[in-house]
Order: C-alpha cells, then sequence, then structure tokens
C-alpha cells in the first residue's frame, strides 16, 4: 500500500509538469517521500481540523517544488482532480508557486526563498502565545540555505525556544545553477544549525520509516531535519541531474519515467 502510494503520488508530479511544459520536476520528486510522511503519517492535518488553532502547520517554504504539495494533498483527499488538471495552465486553479488563498490546505503564499522559516517561526510563536497546541514543520531546500532570512529565523526561533518548531532541510546538493557544495559549502550544515541551540538529526530522507520516526520525535529545544535526498529520485535519467532543476520531460521521456515509476514502486 506505502509503495503503490508513493508511486502514484510520483506519476501525478510528473504527469502535471509535463501537462503544463514546467519546469522543476526533480525539485519535486526529491521531497515527495517527506511530503507524504507528513501528510499521511506525522502531522495532525484533516478535512475536519482545518479550521483548528490546534493543528499542525505545514509550509512549503521551496515552493518551486509545489508540484510534489499539490500531489500528495491530491492523494490525500484534500485537493479535487479539477486541481490537479489545472496546473499552471490558463484559467488553472494551481499556479507554479504556491497561493495561499487557491486553498485552505495551502498555509503560506511561496516563491521568493528563504521566506518560509521566518513565517513558520511567526506561526510558531503565535502558537505559544495563545496556548494553542500543534506542530509547525518548514521544508526548504539546501540551496534555501544560501539566504540570510533563513538564519535570522533560525536564530530567532532558537531565542524563544519554540520546541514546536521543525525546520526539515531537503539536502539533495544540487541547486539551479550547480551543486550546493560548490555554490556556497553546505558540507558543516548540521553543525552549524547545531550551533544556534537546534536539537539537529541527520537522515536519509528518501526513507520512509527513517523520517517518520525522526518527524514524529519531540525535543526541549527546536529541531532541525538534515534530509539527505535524491534530487529526481524515482526517475532514472533525472536523478542527481542538474538540468532537471529546469527541464520538462518531453511525451517519450514522460513514457519512461512512468514505466520505471511502475517497475520500483
Amino acid at each position: 500500500m506505502k509503495e503503490r502510494m508513493l508511486r502514484k503520488i510520483r506519476e501525478t508530479i510528473v504527469n502535471m509538469v509535463y501537462r503544463a511544459n514546467v519546469s522543476h520536476v526533480a525539485s519535486a520528486l526529491s521531497i515527495a517521500d517527506i511530503l507524504y510522511v507528513l501528510y499521511f503519517k506525522v502531522a495532525n492535518i484533516s478535512l475536519e481540523n482545518i479550521n483548528s488553532k490546534n493543528r499542525d502547520i505545514v509550509i512549503l517554504s521551496k515552493a518551486h517544488a509545489s508540484a510534489a504539495l499539490y500531489s500528495v494533498l491530491y492523494h490525500k483527499g484534500f485537493l479535487s482532480k479539477d486541481y490537479i488538471d489545472g496546473y499552471s495552465v490558463d484559467n488553472g486553479k494551481l499556479p507554479c508557486h504556491i497561493d495561499k488563498d487557491k486553498s485552505n490546505f495551502f498555509e503560506v503564499s511561496g516563491g521568493s526563498l528563504g521566506h518560509g522559516p521566518s513565517l513558520g517561526a511567526g506561526f510558531a510563536l503565535a502558537k505559544k502565545m495563545d496556548n494553542n497546541s500543534g506542530r509547525v514543520f518548514v521544508i526548504v531546500g539546501d540551496g534555501e540555505c544560501n539566504e540570510g532570512s533563513l538564519w535570522e529565523a533560525i536564530m530567532f526561533v532558537s531565542t524563544h525556544k519554540l520546541n514546536n518548531y521543525t525546520l526539515i532541510v531537503d539536502y539533495n546538493k544540487l541547486q539551479g545553477f550547480g551543486t550546493t557544495d560548490k555554490i556556497i559549502c553546505q558540507n558543516n550544515l548540521a553543525e552549524r544549525i547545531k550551533s544556534f541551540g537546534f536539537k539537529v538529526y541527520e537522515i536519509d530522507g528518501n526513507n520512509i520509516e527513517e523520517t517518520e520516526k525522526t518527524l514524529k520525535l519531540k525535543s526541549k529545544t527546536p529541531i532541525a531535519i538534515i534530509a539527505h535526498s535524491v534530487k529526481g529520485k524515482g526517475v532514472s535519467f533525472m536523478e542527481n541531474k542538474l538540468e532537471w532543476h529546469y527541464k520538462s520531460p518531453n511525451e517519450e521521456q514522460l513514457n519512461i519515467a512512468l514505466r520505471e515509476l511502475k517497475e520500483k514502486y
């Protein structure tokens, strides 16, 4: 059942990107497993409690990978198929970057990198001030860690001891124009975040069991998870290939990708 759902989520991602002829399919495949675990295994978010102040909050700061979020929400039953069919097309319901006004299940609008961590800090602080329960999960890319606003958020969250805050770094080691270690070295990312007072875990972000176990952990301090992942995970010709940050599959590539996903999941 788990493998079948992971396949469906990935199939929907590649089909959406193919139909719209847009970018970031590999970025979306990179975080498909993390989002699956959050919405299907960990986060307290449902149709019934979406308006509750005590529910969990999931923020996708690397909003260029929105196809992954849309696919997971669709397969969870939070979005209807007409939303998926209207992804990044004229008069469609879903833009490439997240628009919070399109659905109650979109926590914030996204596009400019580095904003999500600070928005999440605001949500987490508000929950503490109002004595509301629920956790805040913020997903960022490793390239996004180049942004100064992310580090401002980390300092703020640590200073205010927001232990309801979990930062998840999709550490696939590729960003728009190269490898993360060559653009701005990220090799000591866990050490740097830990120095600000976070409890830090390093995991295989494409391992469902390990990801679920870690995301369920709680701490007296804020948590950061460095999720080592594979960009383009599940499609061999996209995996760890920089060009798929921007490319869209043609019909032949789509069919190969769907065949591979059916064989692997």
